[in-house]
């Protein structure tokens, strides 16, 4: 279906935020002739300054369009005659869910609900949303709230009756150089001497925009509705992302914060039953029914994982090495890396 984009109309939700903008930077790249693609998020102050670097005389498919995912009508209204959706709209800083949890529920529970029912009764033809490592097996608020949103997505292919439209979740990690993650913060106190370390032995998976943007196009053009897709991705460890950037500085053990997890997981062990592996990545599959993962795996030449496989940062077998790091952040962080 990517190779159809060129005549497709697109809608991103949180559309301003860095994957959005990062998205829509792909596809006006590699997809010129898109009919008609929409930045939908509630920040006029972000709609206007992304405006400023993609202008609408030199983008005419670009469209930004003001809305809260809370607020279904307009929601309604922004969707008319569009063919897919991508998801990205969510409240996700940990400590901000934890004190402010039913905001949190409003916009990444209900506001999922609201796409949903949107989506299904404008003609949609597929939805991509967007979730997170923490929603599995969550001990936050946030993450609680994308595996409910995970599974509203999943469920919605339930209720499609005869509409030609399919629901899928894209779950990846860490993403580098992502606003309010470890990396920016660490440089911006890198000449202070001192990183505060929350446990040595934290680990996180990484991947970079690039990549969650591939994974999402990939996703639009393979997914069949059901599939929760998880990358095969490196972790690293805290405290090598902080020799990479400050290699002199010491380290302040200042314990995790409410809600943070020494390791993150991906798939737990719980989900192997109902686990693909695709090569680049694995999908999760709807539980219960034993006939449709099979019949999946056949149309698709594909093999379940091992049972009791679980995917874990600190259980991977691929980790970023110090330099390996100083290279990416170079590379994929560079308004934040080490030059002034």
């Amino acid at each position: 279906m990517t190779e159809g984009l060129n005549e497709k109309t697109i809608l991103v939700t949180g559309g301003t935020g860095s994957f959005g903008k990062a998205f829509v930077r792909r596809v006006l790249a590699e997809y010129p002739d898109v009919r008609r693609l929409v930045i939908y998020s509630r920040d006029e102050l972000k709609q206007f300054e992304m405006q400023q670097q993609f202008p609408t005389d030199r983008h005419q498919a670009l469209r930004f369009f003001i809305g809260d995912i809370r607020d279904e009508a307009r929601l309604r209204r922004a969707l008319e005659g569009i063919d897919i959706v991508v998801h990205a709209a969510a409240l996700k800083q940990v400590p901000a869910a934890e004190y402010n949890p039913f905001e949190c529920i409003k916009t990444n529970v209900i506001g999922a609900q609201n796409l949903i029912d949107a989506a299904l009764d404008n003609g949609v033809r597929k939805v991509v949303a967007l979730s997170t490592d923490k929603a599995a097996a969550p001990v936050n608020l946030y993450g609680a709230t994308k595996l409910c949103s995970d599974k509203l997505f999943i469920a919605a292919n339930n209720i499609r009756g005869d509409r030609d439209i399919n629901f899928s979740v894209v779950r990846y990690g860490n993403v580098m150089g992502s606003r309010g993650s470890v990396i920016p913060f660490f440089l911006s106190r890198r000449d202070d001497g001192v990183l505060p370390i929350t446990d040595p032995a934290m680990t996180r998976f990484n991947i970079s925009l690039d990549d969650g943007v591939d994974m999402v196009l990939w996703a639009i053009a393979h997914a069949t509705g059901g599939e929760i897709f998880v990358p095969k991705i490196p972790s690293y460890r805290i405290t090598d992302v902080a020799t990479a950037i400050a290699p002199d500085a010491a380290h302040d053990v200042v314990g995790i914060r409410p809600g943070e997890k020494i390791h993150e997981e991906m798939i737990t062990s719980s989900d192997s039953p109902n686990t693909v592996d695709l090569g680049p990545y694995y999908a999760i599959l709807p539980s219960g029914n034993a006939d449709l993962i099979a019949e999946y795996c056949a149309r698709q030449g594909v093999t379940m994982v091992p049972p009791g496989f679980a995917y874990n940062s600190g259980d991977n077998t691929d980790f970023l090495s110090v330099d390996a790091l100083r290279d990416l952040i170079a590379r994929h962080v560079p308004d934040l890396s080490y030059g002034d």
